[in-house]
Formats: structure tokens, sequence, C-alpha cells
């Protein structure tokens, strides 16, 4: 049974990854930063489902706390499947944004991407066999006002995404970004309205989280093995 590591598995588009990945046969660890009670649920329908997986909480932009955690994870066993979906928003124009603001979006989405996946690659390349996907943003593509730090740490892992494919192809080891556009949530319900939807996206509707964790399923199973360096928007036509 393969392992899979979720970071920010307990969010809606997280939980719908573990979800699938479970259902492909991976053992999954569905990570939170404080969370950890809405990852224990997502587990829990796991479970209920005849699956495999456990819960998870540390912060991704604590290098050594990541560290010392994925360390003891992997006394069990390498990690062969790596979703990095764990990223905040913290929008403002660039004029009116903070430092901390800039700072601490990069640090999830940018700085978090190293320190969770550095670790893992050695004990996976020894199985000669994985699947890294990152949670990008159309973002990251097109731009969006008020989201220039989101925009640009997500830019960055599709630098980071095309880099490190070169370094593990040889290994048996693919590394892709998905960008979704808007996704059905609580956070995309309060943004935009259905009118707003209709005019941003050709297909006018949001995208569901299971079709994006559809597409992860597909991107970490065998039949994506030549897929590698790729970075993957799946928003309707926007971009």
């Amino acid at each position: 049974m393969k392992r899979a590591l979720v970071t920010g598995g307990s969010g809606v588009i997280g939980a719908a990854i573990c979800r699938r990945l479970a259902a492909g046969g991976a053992r999954v660890t569905v990570h939170a930063n404080r969370n950890l009670a809405e990852a224990e649920c997502v587990v829990q329908t796991i479970r209920a489902a005849g699956g495999a997986a456990e819960a998870i909480a540390f912060d991704v932009t604590h290098a050594e706390q990541t560290s010392s955690v994925l360390e003891r994870l992997l006394a069990d066993g390498p990690f062969q499947i790596v979703v990095n979906n764990a990223g905040i928003h913290a929008d403002a124009p660039m004029a009116g944004m903070s430092g901390e603001q800039w700072r601490s979006v990069v640090e999830v989405s940018l700085h978090g991407f190293f320190n969770v996946t550095r670790p893992l690659l050695l004990p996976m390349m020894g199985t000669r066999w994985g699947r890294i996907i990152s949670i990008s943003s159309v973002a990251a593509l097109r731009g969006n006002r008020g989201q220039a730090n989101y925009a640009a740490a997500k830019a960055g892992l599709h630098g980071a995404t095309r880099s490190l494919a070169l370094e593990l192809a040889p290994r048996g080891v693919t590394v892709n970004a998905i960008a979704p556009g808007i996704i059905a949530s609580p956070m995309s319900a309060e943004a935009f309205t259905d009118a707003a939807i209709a005019t941003l996206v050709p297909m006018k509707r949001a995208g569901q989280p299971d079709e994006v964790a559809a597409l992860v399923g597909f991107l970490a199973s065998d039949g994506a093995g030549y897929i590698s360096g790729q970075v993957i928007a799946i928003d309707g036509a926007m971009t």
C-alpha cells in the first residue's frame, strides 16, 4: 500500500483529495495546521468507506518542527505520494499590503513546499516510484488584483515543479502542479456571486472539489507515469 501525505488536508479541496487517494488504495496522512479536529473528521470518513488514513498537525512554515514530524512518520516507511495543498490568503492591493501579509503567504505556499517535500525525497527516490503534486492557482497564471503575494508564491511553485521534475525523472518520480480556478467552497461563495462566476468562467460555473481531486488522483496513478514538469489548469477555460 502506497503512503500519501496531503498538506492542508482538512480544507474543502484537501479533504476531497484525501478521499480520492484513499479510494485509490493509498494510506493517507491528512495534515492540518491548527484544525486537527477537522483532519480527524476526514480520517473518519475515509475509514468509514473502508480506506486507511491518519491525521497529523504541524506548521509547514516551521522547518524544524516539520522535519521532526516527518522523521517520525518516515519510521513507518517512505511516502510515495505527496500533495502540497497547504496555502493561505492575505489579500490586499500591493500599495497597501503589509510585509507580514506578503511573507505569511509566501512562507506557507512556497517555503512550506520546500520544508515538506525535501525531507521526503531520498526515501521516495529509493523506491523508484513517486508522485509530487502541488496545488497552485489560476492567479499564478494570469494574475489577480489584490493577490500579488498569492500569485507570486504559487508561481514560484511552478518553477520549483519544473526544476524538481528534471532532477527526479531518472528515479521514476514525477512532479506536477495543478492550477485551479474558481472552485466551489464557502470561501469562494463569499467572494463570487453566481453572476460574477458566469462572467469570469466560460463554462459558467464553479468547479467542484471532486473535479480537482480527480485530476490529482490521475496524476498520482501509474497511468500518469510519463507526465512530469507540467502545470495543469483546471478552471473552466479561464486561461
